[in-house]
């Protein structure tokens, strides 16, 4: 009944997605490629996630 109030966990990976790459951008352009590659792997993980809650779709 109520089913409209849920949350899309696909709209919130996808956020959590932009602006993870969003972070990592900041984070090359600043010289922190540590920081940088830590992101785009947590961004990675987060996209695995995101394709495959897409595949069961």
């Amino acid at each position: 009944m109520f089913g409209f109030l849920k949350q899309d966990p696909k709209k919130n990976l996808d956020k959590e997605y932009k602006s993870l790459l969003e972070q990592a951008m900041q984070a090359q352009r600043s010289g922190d490629i540590r920081g940088y590659s830590e992101l785009m792997e947590r961004a990675e993980s987060v996209k695995a996630e995101l394709d495959a809650l897409n595949a069961d779709s």
